[in-house]
């Protein structure tokens, strides 16, 4: 891990750009820090420049509550390479929201998949180097993003704790089946009225989850209207998870 860049902003939080070979990603610290801070992984749908102004709102809220919080950007976004398969059934669902049809789930596999399986190694590799500096410690939880990335990394990463995923997203069927394998405490956000998400679904996905301790929280409203309310009961549940 490469820092490239280092500011401190207004509230103290430290805020440092890195590279992690050809990931970029940027890493926020509590001014006040006195041990040790758990993470929070902050995933998002892509695009680090341009969600960087909710990012930073999210790593307030983290910090406030005496967490780090990380963040890369997704492979094929950005200024990463683009995945000419993803680009391709990128345009093949528009065509198919455009024209009112039932989105096919081949396309959704052929967006969906080649990002979990490239993105899931990187955030790892990203954790790795994370909790290898001496002021980020455990434990570590995962927030929002792309919900099929989540699910991956709910089963695959032992040191993640607790996650907070956003049902907003088109998921492949397989991912389905990788839900029954999740069992850390999960609390789950719908927006019920997205309109870039399939509501029965997000339902039954909800249901799939192995989790013992699962919370669904649904509000009415689009895919951007998530009340503060909501985003304050997310917070709580990290608190008593990661604290």
């Amino acid at each position: 891990m490469r820092f490239t860049s280092e500011q401190r902003l207004d509230d103290g939080l430290l805020e440092r750009e890195f590279t992690l070979g050809e990931i970029p990603g940027i890493l926020w610290t509590p001014g006040s820090a006195s041990a040790p801070a758990p993470l929070l992984l902050l995933g998002h749908p892509g695009g680090l420049h341009q969600m960087r102004p909710r990012l930073v709102a999210r790593a307030r809220r983290s910090a406030a509550d005496g967490f780090a919080a990380a963040t890369i950007e997704l492979p094929g976004g950005g200024d990463r390479p683009r995945f000419a398969v993803a680009e391709q059934a990128r345009a093949d669902l528009r065509r198919e929201l455009e024209a009112g049809e039932p989105v096919d789930e081949e396309i959704i596999d052929r967006l969906v998949l080649p990002l979990v399986e490239k993105a899931a190694p990187e955030w790892q590799a990203t954790l790795d180097a994370l909790l290898s500096l001496p002021e980020i410690g455990g434990p570590v939880g995962y927030s929002g993003g792309v919900i099929s990335i989540g699910i991956r990394l709910a089963v695959v990463e032992p040191r993640i704790s607790a996650a907070v995923l956003f049902a907003g997203s088109f998921v492949p069927r397989t991912m389905f089946e990788e839900a029954r394998q999740v069992t850390i405490p999960l609390h789950v956000l719908l927006q019920w009225d997205d309109e870039g998400n399939d509501r029965q679904a997000a339902l039954d996905l909800f249901d799939a989850f192995g989790s013992k301790e699962k919370t669904l929280e649904a509000n009415m409203g689009g895919h951007t209207g998530v009340p503060q309310f909501a985003g304050d009961a997310a917070a709580r549940f990290f608190t008593r998870h990661l604290s």
